[in-house]
């Protein structure tokens, strides 16, 4: 069996106005269906809430975990089924780690000072006007 295992990551974007309990269990559930499917998690990273570069769903920002596990093709089905029809699951994304693929961060990458101070300015667009030219 160890020929039809691979290892995936699984970015996993929950929204941060859904219960503090019901996202853990996203995540326990998730993890439950791995394993229940024959795979393991091998890591579980809490990226915690973090500005999104667009909003979703009018929602400005997201709590991001990542989860890299093994497991066979079929489970994948399984986990997507659940997250693509849970409200509080903004996105996801599952991808295959090709060999060679340089392995994920020890911490979560830092929170850009430029992302939201540009979302600040964006929403205070009245400032950045010029002033009305005299004729």
């Amino acid at each position: 069996m160890a020929e039809n295992t691979r290892l995936y990551d699984l970015m996993l974007v929950l929204s941060p106005l859904a219960e503090e309990e019901r996202r853990a269990k996203i995540v326990a559930d998730v993890t439950a269906q791995i394993e229940a499917g024959g795979g393991a998690v091998q890591r579980q990273d809490d990226w915690h809430t973090r500005p999104l570069a667009y909003e979703i769903r009018h929602q400005g920002e997201g709590e991001y975990h990542l989860l890299q596990f093994t497991g066979p093709a079929a489970v994948l089905d399984s986990v997507s089924h659940s997250l693509r029809i849970d409200d509080a699951v903004l996105r996801f994304r599952i991808i295959r780690v090709v060999p060679g693929t340089p392995p994920a961060p020890d911490s979560p990458p830092p929170v850009l000072a430029g992302a939201t101070a540009g979302a600040a300015a964006a929403h205070s667009s009245e400032a950045d006007e010029p002033p009305p030219i005299e004729r």
